[in-house]
C-alpha cells in the first residue's frame, strides 16, 4: 500500500514538474517573441551619432536690418511614418547613447494603463511599452512629461535606469534625446532618486511654480543610498524636465530619473 502511495505521489510531482517546466519554457519564448520587435526597431532606428549640443556666438547687433534666414528643416533620424504604420499611437521615441534605453512612446488617452501590459504591437503582457499618460501633452511643452517603463531583470526597456543610482555612470551617460516627427529635444540628466509611490502628475501641478519647486524639492529631500542629485546641474520652474519612472521591487516606492531640457530643435 505504502509502495502504491509513492507511486502515486512520484507521477503527481512529476506531472506537476513538467507543466511547470512546460510553462516556463511557453513564457520564456512567448517573452523573447514579444522583445524581438524592439530589437527590430532599434536596429532599423540606429543613428551612429548623436546630435551635438552648440552654443551659437553672440553677434553683434548690424546696423542695418538683415533679413532672417529660413531655418534650416530639422533632420529626424526616426521613420515615424513607417512606425506609425505598425501603431499609430507611437508619437515619439526615447534615446539614451550608451544603454538599454532606445525605444519608441506611445500614448492612449483612452486607457492610459494599456501600455503597462502590451507592447507596441498589442502583444498583451511583459515587457510592456515605454508611455506616458494622457496628463502629459505629446508635444512635450509641459513642465514636467512622465514616462513610464518597466524595470526588466535583463536591463531592456528601462531596466538600466538603476545604473543611474552610481553618480560616475550619470556623469558617462547623461544626455537623454526625445525625437518627436518635428523636433530633437536634448535633456541633461540631473538626478536618479527612490521615490514614493505617488503619482506625480496628479500630486503636484506643473502649472503652479510653487508646486513645481516642491516637487524639486521634494527630490532634494529624499535621503537614502539609491538617490543622486547632481546639484552642479541647475534646475528651476522656469524649466523643462522630464521623469523617467519605473518600479523599485517595493510598491511603496518608484525610482526616477530626472533631465532637464537643455536644447530644442
Amino acid at each position: 500500500m505504502e509502495k502504491k502511495r509513492r507511486s502515486k505521489l512520484f507521477w503527481v510531482f512529476l506531472i506537476i514538474f513538467l507543466a511547470a517546466a512546460a510553462f516556463a519554457v511557453y513564457y520564456y519564448t512567448s517573452q523573447q517573441k514579444k522583445e524581438e520587435v524592439y530589437d527590430k526597431l532599434k536596429e532599423n532606428n540606429k543613428k551612429t551619432e548623436e546630435p551635438v549640443v552648440k552654443e551659437e556666438p553672440k553677434q553683434e547687433p548690424e546696423q542695418e536690418q538683415e533679413v532672417e534666414a529660413e531655418p534650416e528643416p530639422v533632420d529626424i533620424p526616426i521613420d515615424f511614418a513607417e512606425l506609425r504604420k505598425m501603431n499609430p499611437e507611437i508619437y515619439a521615441w526615447i534615446r539614451i547613447p550608451g544603454t538599454e534605453v532606445d525605444y519608441p512612446i506611445v500614448q492612449r488617452p483612452e486607457d492610459d494603463a494599456y501600455y503597462l501590459d502590451h507592447t507596441i504591437e498589442g502583444e498583451a503582457g511583459l515587457p510592456g511599452s515605454i508611455y506616458t499618460e494622457s496628463l502629459n501633452k505629446q508635444d512635450f511643452t509641459d513642465k514636467n512629461t512622465v514616462i513610464y517603463g518597466h524595470n526588466m531583470k535583463d536591463n531592456t526597456m528601462f531596466g538600466s535606469l538603476k545604473d543611474y543610482k552610481d553618480s560616475a555612470y550619470m556623469d558617462e551617460h547623461s544626455e537623454v534625446y526625445i525625437y518627436t516627427p518635428e523636433h530633437i529635444f536634448t535633456y541633461k540628466i540631473f538626478g536618479a532618486v527612490t521615490y514614493d509611490s505617488r503619482h506625480i502628475m496628479v500630486a503636484f501641478d506643473f502649472n503652479q511654480d510653487e508646486q513645481y519647486q516642491a516637487y524639486l524639492d521634494s527630490l532634494s529631500q529624499v535621503r537614502n543610498m539609491a538617490s543622486y542629485i547632481n546639484t552642479d546641474i541647475p534646475v528651476t520652474t522656469a524649466d523643462r524636465i522630464i521623469t523617467m519612472s519605473t518600479c523599485n521591487g517595493n510598491n511603496d516606492q518608484r525610482f526616477l530619473v530626472e533631465a532637464v531640457l537643455i536644447d530644442e530643435k
